[in-house]
């Protein structure tokens, strides 16, 4: 898995990406105005265009990362015994970061250590 935090947690912070490059669009095109004048109009009209339609795509983003998230089972973290949301066969969980998988044939085996904490192979 090439991420470091759970699936959801991922969308959610590309909403969030979304969202402030729309923001930071807008506030660059009201600042045409300012430094072009007159014709600055335009090049405000157009960043503000363009950073409604990022702010609108943050806003899908968050609607779907929502809906998914209503319908994910929750499970129980084996590392950290907190209740986690995972999508797919394979995920993280949301707080610790540990791999969990539905698919016993993507399971690694573990033995406990000595000091009380899961090992791997």
């Amino acid at each position: 898995m090439k991420w470091k935090a759970s699936k959801i947690t991922t969308m959610r912070t590309l909403g969030l990406g979304l969202m402030l490059l729309g923001l930071g669009v807008m506030v660059l095109g009201t600042g045409g105005i300012l430094l072009f004048g007159d014709p600055g109009t335009i090049i405000a009209a157009v960043f503000l265009v363009i950073g409604l339609i990022a702010c609108l795509a943050s806003t899908a983003v968050y609607f779907w990362a929502g809906m998914i998230s209503t319908g994910a089972p929750v499970v129980e973290c084996p590392e950290c015994g907190k209740r986690t949301k995972m999508l797919g066969k394979m995920d993280r969980c949301m707080y610790c970061h540990t791999i969990l998988t539905t698919d016993p044939a993507l399971a690694t085996e573990q033995q406990p250590s000595s000091s009380g904490r899961v090992s791997g192979p």
